[in-house]
């Protein structure tokens, strides 16, 4: 249920990807293999086919034939009929982890992988490596971080989620994501319920919408859409609440007083991993490009010319300290993803009956 988003990151150079390309390695020779990649559209495809896979084909002679895919279980719909009809849309897709784990739970979507093949995702966090009873299944692509956000010029910034509940600061000041899979329930186990393995019970679930409930006299706006909390934050409407730590970078650059902020309890992670479709016949085109995916070199790249995450520490790879910054941060909180399937209906309606509560 993450919501999967990528920044509308501008200055895309030219030079910097030509530069990353010469890094990651010389052309092979001319093969005429090729791999159909999954994406979400738009901003975000585009950028894989300017700098990625460009880079990609010139390191290992593999084309890649770009297929837009929708975010979510949508896609899962469309690789069920495909694959009861013997096709595939995508040799390679990209799967949230919450996906990943409907998919698995599907059985029969997924081709395990050869992680021998993949050596450099030995270097990744195991979190970013998805293994269920079949084997390796998804392996991490990039991340990207919701995040604490203030108004600098109007407070100082919280060491805790727990100073947005003081109403002699935030009263009716803050814009926090309306949807209840927005990861701010996270957010609340990790300040006030030894984390967001609280989520996994009914009782936990109640108890962090309680607490949201109890922050409802400081929320000046549920935010919906993405504009809508960036045009709240420019107005002065709201001085603080959830965003999207790379976005907020983005606006600070631009010169509006907004800082994201990484609390002590951490901001909620999400993150993408590439995942083999069970009737590719590309296995080896398919693990090529995994690697390549998880090398230091394409992981930077992708921060500098996508705005995503690396999967890696900053120190593997040649991120600046200033670069790792505009993408990343720590702590992080993991979100309770089984959790979020455990108790879809459930948790749903509960956050759905606070909001709608006086």
């Amino acid at each position: 249920m993450s919501d999967f988003r990528f920044t509308r990151r501008g200055l895309l150079r030219t030079g910097a990807a030509a530069t990353a390309v010469a890094a990651i390695g010389a052309p092979a020779l001319a093969q005429s293999r090729s791999l159909k990649v999954g994406s979400y559209g738009g901003y975000f495809e585009n950028s894989f086919k300017q700098h990625v896979y460009p880079a990609f084909t010139a390191a290992t002679g593999i084309e890649v034939e770009s297929v837009t895919q929708p975010n979510g279980p949508d896609w899962l719909v469309t690789m069920q009929q495909a694959a009861m009809a013997g096709q595939v849309p995508a040799d390679v897709s990209l799967y949230g982890r919450e996906t990943i784990l409907k998919a698995s739970r599907i059985g029969g979507l997924l081709k395990p992988l050869d992680v021998s093949a993949i050596p450099a995702a030995g270097a990744l966090d195991p979190y970013f490596v998805f293994e269920d009873a079949t084997g390796v299944v998804g392996v991490g692509a990039m991340s990207w971080f919701v995040s604490m956000v203030v108004n600098p010029d109007e407070v100082t910034a919280p060491e805790s989620w727990a100073e947005f509940w003081n109403s002699e600061v935030y009263a009716s000041s803050l814009g926090v994501a309306r949807n209840y899979s927005s990861n701010f329930l996270d957010v609340i186990a990790a300040t006030f319920l030894g984390g967001p393995e609280a989520l996994n019970s009914r009782d936990g679930i109640v108890a962090a919408v309680e607490k949201a409930a109890e922050l409802k006299p400081n929320v000046a706006l549920w935010w919906s859409a993405e504009s809508q909390m960036e045009q709240a934050m420019k107005n002065g409407d709201v001085i603080g609440g959830t965003y999207y730590h790379d976005v907020a970078g983005l606006m600070a650059a631009d010169g509006f007083p907004i800082a994201s902020i990484f609390p002590k309890e951490g901001n909620p992670q999400n993150y993408g991993s590439w995942c083999l479709a069970e009737g590719s016949e590309k296995q080896a085109e398919a693990q090529a490009f995994m690697d390549f995916s998880s090398q230091p070199e394409t992981q930077a790249l992708m921060s500098r010319m996508i705005g995503t995450a690396p999967l890696l520490d900053r120190e593997k790879t040649d991120l600046t300290e200033a670069e790792f910054a505009a993408v990343s941060g720590a702590p992080a909180i993991r979100p309770a993803f089984e959790a979020y399937l455990e108790h879809e209906t459930f948790m749903k309606e509960t956050w759905e009956a606070m909001l709608a509560s006086s």
